[in-house]
């Protein structure tokens, strides 16, 4: 059932592909304006480059989470589902494709951006940009998975997407401090492994928490 929920929302997801590439292109338009507003001059960009590539990555997971339910809640369908797969099944299959979708595509463009913003001038100088990625790939899902609730509590509310931003935007700072930590302690060449180890223990705890959180604010939000 999981598997056959997750195929119908790639699939979905595959006819409003837009919605998935505004995101993805928000992305790379914010880190991409630094150099030109700011400076051009490697140090100025490597000492901010790890702030401006995590907050960029949070803001562009918070504005796809308008996508998580929408259309499905317009047409009656998501009812339905929850009634023939349960809400957790449904939460959780809609929470990885999402992630696909909008988190894993931040983290492969990454190194490109590392590059743009002087963390590395090439892709094996140094692990930098290993580092951002890892950091991102542990960051993102977390932030996709706390998103969930959010988008679960509000789904039934107008205006949803002011309302998730105030219910998950305090969550989401320890993952945006960790984040950005971990970058900049690979930057000035010290060990990065705490922070590492604090974003993987936050993404165990969503892992656990977030499926059936989500699920049931979303059999109340649509009861």
């Amino acid at each position: 059932m999981f598997s056959a929920l997750l195929k119908r929302e790639l699939m979905v997801a595959r006819r409003n592909w837009i919605g998935i590439v505004i995101p993805l292109f928000f992305f790379i338009m914010v880190v991409s304006l630094f150099p030109f507003g700011v400076s051009p001059e490697a140090p100025v960009l490597q000492k901010i480059a790890p702030g401006i590539i995590w907050v960029a990555a949070l803001l562009s997971t918070l504005l796809s989470l308008e996508q998580f339910y929408r259309s499905d809640y317009q047409d009656g369908s998501l009812e339905q589902t929850l009634l023939i797969a349960g809400p957790t099944q449904v939460a959780s299959a809609k929470i990885l494709a999402h992630w696909l979708l909008t988190g894993l595509p931040l983290v492969i463009i990454s190194p490109l951006l590392g590059i743009l913003m002087q963390i590395n001038h090439g892709f094996v100088e140094s692990n930098h940009t290993w580092v951002l990625m890892l950091s991102l790939l542990l960051g993102t899902p977390t932030l996709c998975l706390i998103g969930a609730i959010g988008m679960s509590l509000a789904l039934a509310a107008n205006r949803n997407g002011m309302l998730v931003a105030i219910l998950v935007l305090p969550l989401y700072v320890p993952i945006l401090i960790f984040g950005t930590s971990t970058v900049t302690a690979s930057l000035e060449n010290f060990s990065y492994n705490g922070q590492l180890a604090i974003l993987a223990a936050l993404l165990m705890i969503a892992l656990v928490v977030s499926p059936f959180a989500a699920g049931r604010a979303l059999k109340i939000s649509v009861s």
